[in-house]
């Protein structure tokens, strides 16, 4: 029985060496991360919640814009621009969904989970940058479009006069910009870790250059840079790349929507750059 004992090699004692694993072992990539965040983002009740309040927002306001409207006034205003007043809300539930989808991770200490199954750090920020960016801009697009056709469909007689591309193409650039918002909003999120904070943070920025601006026009000192703050916010940019009449406001300069879309990217750019720089660095 000893002897039978002895020559019995433990289980573990084969495993020593030379063990693979039957199932297949690749090497991570950007593809998983991205299969990751897409899985993340779409198994949540938040993204239903916001995403479906823009698409209410913008397709419910729109329309009943463009059931008040004749063809005669798409002479001087493109198809596109009754989705527009729904934008002007909507945008904040995609601010709201871009903070949430990296603080939401940081409050349960998900966080943890996931940058130990996927230690490169800067690989899953990209995926969720650029899962958020591409769902945002779709969702938005698809809702601005829809918005736009009918407005076309119903509005469309000789009374509207011709429209070119270019309409289409303000409207591509407005759904940038509001997507651009979402993803700073992410960046914000990075960097601050906390929901409350990082959405007060976008809030202030969305709706107080406005406030300030004005505020800073009351003065001669200040004027100007008030008059730069008034014409260089989310609200005009909006105004601007879907098309709509914008004459300034007191003597305020009335800079071009790709102006607007520029300052929004560069601002945007530092955010990310910040934030890859942050993440990298600090401890969880």
């Amino acid at each position: 029985m000893t002897a039978t004992a002895d020559a019995t090699p433990p289980a573990s004692a084969g495993r020593a060496d030379g063990y693979s694993s039957p199932l297949p072992t690749p090497r991570p990539h950007l593809g998983h991360a991205l299969a990751s965040e897409w899985t993340k983002l779409t198994s949540v009740r938040s993204t239903v919640w916001t995403l479906g309040s823009l698409v209410v927002l913008v397709v419910g306001i729109g329309l009943l814009a463009v059931l008040q409207t004749s063809s005669g006034d798409y002479t001087s205003i493109p198809f596109v621009a009754p989705a527009l007043f729904g934008m002007m809300v909507g945008q904040l539930a995609v601010i709201v969904l871009g903070v949430l989808t990296v603080s939401s991770e940081y409050g349960t200490g998900l966080i943890r989970t996931t940058f130990t199954a996927a230690p490169d750090r800067l690989r899953v920020l990209t995926a969720k940058y650029l899962v958020f960016g591409t769902v945002a801009f779709g969702v938005t697009l698809g809702s601005v479009g829809f918005v736009g056709i009918a407005a076309a469909l119903l509005h469309s007689g000789p009374a509207a006069g011709h429209h070119g591309g270019g309409e289409w193409l303000g409207a591509l650039g407005g759904c940038l910009y509001v997507t651009l918002l979402g993803v700073l909003a992410l960046a914000v999120g990075s960097l601050v870790r906390h929901s409350a904070g990082a959405i007060a943070v976008m809030l202030g920025l969305v709706t107080m250059p406005p406030v300030l601006g004005g505020i800073l026009t009351m003065w001669p000192a200040t004027k100007g840079i008030g008059l730069t703050v008034v014409s260089y916010n989310a609200p005009v940019g909006l105004i601007q790349l879907f098309g709509m009449p914008n004459s300034g406001m007191n003597g305020s300069p009335t800079p071009s929507a790709p102006a607007q879309l520029g300052l929004l990217v560069l601002v945007t750019a530092l955010a990310v750059a910040a934030s890859y720089v942050v993440v990298r660095r600090r401890d969880v």
